[in-house]
């Protein structure tokens, strides 16, 4: 970081971001980021003019948040009243409500489930995949539902009845127009913090994927690809996701 100007890398933003390199580059090139041109091939960036643009790329909705004095629990959470065209989370008290998926995210769920699930059953049958909707709770302030989420064969005692309870050993979400701060930002705090060993982050606006693991107890990405890219995880041998089956739309 240059101190005098506040002037930061790619790598220093795509660091503080939680996004790839690549990812960076793409907003460059696309000009959807501000940035200071030093030179040939040679940039530099704000942080906060960046966070403020993409805020704006995002188009994020501001979430609703109910007014209480004292903090949200998952028997709060139980005794919600439900709304059809949206879903509810807890986050660290704060209960949050944001509009249910479009057709697209639900699309881009469906088939990368599909290609967990078939690659778990062939290297951990005792694992299970589930999808949204699904709670699961860490330490009863904070219940999420994560579009898709895995529980190893060796974990099977966080299934409870109505829930999970504890960290999942893969979370995924597929950032929405509404969720990208919270997805980005704020759960993979809270997913890094509850010890969950994988977070991925699928983006269909901009087509990427990112895959974070728990090292030393904090997020590093491990792999990540766009457009029709192929993502192959160095910790789950022989998957490879072939990215523009994700994106695959019949009605274009």
């Amino acid at each position: 970081m240059d101190n005098k100007n506040g002037l930061i890398t790619a790598q220093d933003l795509a660091d503080t971001l939680n996004l790839s390199v690549e990812t960076i580059w793409r907003f460059t090139r696309s000009k959807k980021i501000p940035y200071v041109k030093l030179g040939e091939r040679q940039y530099r960036y704000r942080l906060h003019d960046v966070i403020a643009a993409l805020s704006g790329i995002a188009k994020e909705e501001q979430p609703e948040y109910k007014a209480k004095s004292q903090k949200y629990t998952y028997q709060d959470y139980l005794e919600l009243r439900e709304e059809p065209g949206y879903r509810y989370e807890i986050l660290e008290g704060e209960l949050i409500k944001d509009p249910s998926p479009n057709l697209m995210h639900q699309r881009i769920s469906r088939e990368l489930e599909y290609l967990l699930i078939t690659y778990f059953r062939q290297t951990d049958p005792n694992g299970e995949i589930f999808d949204a909707p699904l709670d699961v709770t860490f330490k009863e302030i904070t219940v999420v539902q994560p579009d898709i989420l895995y529980v190893a064969g060796n974990q099977l005692h966080i299934l409870k009845k109505n829930r999970i309870d504890g960290a999942p050993t893969l979370v995924a979400e597929v950032i929405s127009d509404s969720s990208w701060r919270k997805d980005r930002i704020r759960k993979l705090r809270i997913y890094q913090m509850a010890g969950v060993q994988h977070y991925w982050l699928v983006n269909p606006l901009h087509k990427t994927l990112e895959c974070f693991a728990l090292k030393d107890g904090v997020y590093s990405l491990v792999a990540s690809g766009m457009d029709d890219n192929v993502v192959e995880h160095p910790d789950f041998p022989g998957l490879c996701i072939s990215l523009v089956e994700l994106w695959y739309d019949p009605t274009q």
